[in-house]
């Protein structure tokens, strides 16, 4: 089991850049493979960005170039670096975490949810 607690978020206008973290807080937090996904209103959730035990990444071609998920040397802190922001990627943005070696940019393959937080970006 995994508690997420996110920070960051913000407004910020076109060509901008925020850094989203998400603490995890579990005994055996190294066996979980994390995501970032968001959501905006009257859309689906959409996978952002993954990163498995390995440290292996995977992106939506929507971010590709411009966000970098990462997490720390102790794997307690996941982030979402994200440059060159856009107002398409206005959205509640949450980490996610699956008991999992495999990492996936499905949301239903994760079973624990941080609170979310929102990103503005603005024209």
């Amino acid at each position: 089991q995994v508690q997420l607690v996110q920070s960051g978020g913000g407004s910020v206008q076109t060509g901008g850049s925020l850094r989203l973290s998400c603490t995890a807080s579990s005994s055996t937090v190294s066996q979980y493979s994390l995501g970032w996904f968001r959501q905006a209103p009257g859309k689906e959730r959409e996978g952002v960005a993954a990163i498995d035990r390995s440290d292996n990444t995977q992106y939506a071609d929507f971010v590709k170039g411009r966000f970098t998920i990462s997490r720390d040397d102790a794997n307690t802190i996941l982030y979402l670096q994200m440059n060159n922001l856009e107002p398409e990627d206005t959205a509640m943005y949450y980490c996610a975490a699956v008991h999992s070696p495999v990492a996936l940019l499905h949301a239903n393959w994760y079973g624990y949810w941080g609170q979310g937080t929102q990103v503005t970006v603005s024209s």
